[in-house]
């Protein structure tokens, strides 16, 4: 049973009391910062910057948070504090959670050997709150990383606590359709959506080294040179990962649906829509073909159909 309206403010004032409090203490990185992370890392996110390999490598400064990760068997430095401020929530009828959005700030680099120590404080503990998922309070912690005593950088890390909203409403008028959300279009990647009302997908390539890009950039990230052109994918690619969205629905999206990191034939990758196939049939390594899909009457965009899926 959630809090009602009459005593909201003295429920909120039980989980403020929690804020300054402990939610992990004199935690330990189960790991040094080492080559073999940060090659997975770079691997999976298409990041070959040359900072991050041989002898005077640094660790990808988005890479905070992976070293006090506890994996599979988690931490044992959690706090009482922070599981007590968990079960009142659960207590109060907001037994779901679902991870909201982290901050980063980076205040010196990360090298192959350092050992991460860090320390969890409990931020903040919002009001109650309504969103599409349901209502709830937000829960914010905010983590120091140290090497050494020296403090590296600081990562904020925010959950929304919730009950789950009712499904099913009565009956009304017929709603019209929800749109797809429109995509941004500026002044550096204004070619590639100009490229894609003509059905051809362009990819960046620095004009000074020849290092294609995507998405597009104002600037190269192998030689720093803001001089480009483009060449126009073949349309050839393989699943190199993916997801299935199940939850939390969107307008205009009917889940679950497959959403795949698409390695190009020219060796960059995007993000879009595997179609063709069921989405439970999707896998690593399936070859793909470029199309263009009309979504509505103004909006097209690239997908992906699996090779062999019926049109």
């Amino acid at each position: 049973m959630t809090a009602g309206p009459q005593d909201e403010d003295g429920f909120h004032a039980r989980l403020r009391a929690y804020e300054g409090k402990p939610a992990a203490t004199a935690g330990r990185g189960k790991d040094p910062v080492n080559l073999p992370m940060i090659r997975h890392w770079c691997e999976a996110m298409g990041d070959a910057h040359p900072a991050y390999r041989g002898p005077d490598a640094v660790a990808p400064p988005a890479m905070l948070q992976a070293w006090t990760m506890g994996g599979l068997s988690g931490h044992a430095d959690r706090s009482e504090a922070y599981g007590e401020l968990l079960g009142l929530l659960d207590g109060a009828g907001y037994t779901s959670v679902v991870a909201t959005d982290c901050e980063q700030e980076y205040l010196r680099p990360l090298r192959p050997g350092d050992a991460i120590t860090f320390d969890t404080v409990v931020e903040s503990v919002s009001p109650r709150k309504t969103t599409r998922l349901g209502t709830g309070h937000f829960v914010t912690t905010r983590t120091d990383v140290r090497v050494a005593g020296e403090l590296a950088g600081t990562h904020r890390f925010r959950i929304l606590k919730y009950a789950p909203a009712a499904r099913g409403t009565a009956p009304g008028p017929p709603k019209a359709a929800p749109r797809r959300p429109r995509p941004v279009v500026n002044r550096d990647n204004a070619g590639f959506w100009a490229g894609v009302a003509e059905h051809r997908l362009l990819i960046q390539r620095c004009t000074a080294c020849g290092t294609l890009r995507f998405p597009w950039l104002p600037g190269c990230a192998a030689c720093g040179s803001p001089e480009w052109d483009t060449v126009e994918a073949g349309g050839g690619g393989t699943v190199h990962s993916y997801v299935v969205m199940h939850h939390p629905p969107f307008p205009a999206f009917d889940p679950p649906y497959a959403v795949g990191l698409i390695e190009l034939a020219e060796g960059v990758r995007m993000i879009s829509n595997v179609v063709g196939v069921p989405y439970d049939e999707v896998r690593i390594g399936m070859p793909v073909r470029l199309e263009f899909q009309r979504v509505d009457e103004e909006l097209e965009l690239p997908v992906f159909r699996a090779s062999g899926g019926e049109r």
